[in-house]
């Protein structure tokens, strides 16, 4: 197995302390939940993740920049947070969700802890689902194609001529395209940086690529999906 490399094994074990905070707190019956003011919801575990990645960072990285969903920061060169990925989910039990973590445009973490899985990836070294090696798939034809959209994406009537067509949306869509169990995903128009930034590392270290929102495997035609 290659040896990691220190940015690497950082954001996995950033990833591995966000899971110790979001992990026990997901279906607490005493979860706190507020609004933002954008009208999405943050639970206490968010809030909580997000506090102490920056923390360590403070202490491990001083100097680098951080910018993440729930404390800010508008530099992107550096660490780039979303201590959850997917809270409705979450705070409705769902345990579709995950901590993303990318840095400096080359090192991506996915981790989702109540899935049991974790996918990360370094610019020039390949992607990875729990220590395996993940390539998209090589579907060229719409009518032998898994195609996803989220729910803010509906998709045009052509989409329907695919032979399989699901909304998943947040990170798991994306991931399946990396892993190549799905040919393309289209989330929603609109995505912040956190939102997008582990996808397009993931999904392109895969083999694919990753654009405006839209990931594929790089042989399916999208331009009548979008």
């Amino acid at each position: 197995m290659r040896l990691l490399s220190p940015d690497l094994e950082l954001a996995l074990s950033l990833a591995d302390d966000a899971d110790a905070i979001t992990l026990p707190r997901f279906r607490a019956h005493d979860l706190r939940v507020e609004t933002k003011a954008d009208l999405t919801p943050v639970s206490e575990a968010d809030s909580a993740a997000e506090t102490a990645l920056r923390q360590r960072l403070a202490r491990e990285r001083p100097g680098e920049a951080v910018l993440g969903e729930e404390e800010g920061g508008d530099d992107p060169s550096g660490w780039i947070l979303d201590p959850i990925d997917g809270t409705r989910n979450y705070t409705r039990g769902i345990p579709v969700w995950a901590t993303l973590i990318a840095y400096a445009e080359r090192v991506a973490v996915v981790s989702a802890p109540a899935l049991g899985r974790r996918w990360w990836a370094e610019r020039g070294e390949g992607a990875f689902a729990d220590g395996a090696r993940i390539h998209v798939s090589g579907v060229g034809r719409l009518e032998d194609a898994t195609v996803l959209y989220g729910l803010e994406r509906p998709p045009p009537a052509r989409a329907y001529d695919a032979w399989h067509v699901r909304g998943f949306g947040d990170f798991w869509a994306h991931m399946l395209v990396a892993e190549g169990a799905a040919e393309a995903a289209f989330d929603a128009s609109g995505l912040k940086i956190w939102d997008w930034a582990p996808m397009k590392i993931l999904v392109e270290e895969a083999g694919g690529r990753y654009e405006d929102s839209v990931s594929w495997n790089g042989v399916l035609d999208v331009s009548e999906l979008r």
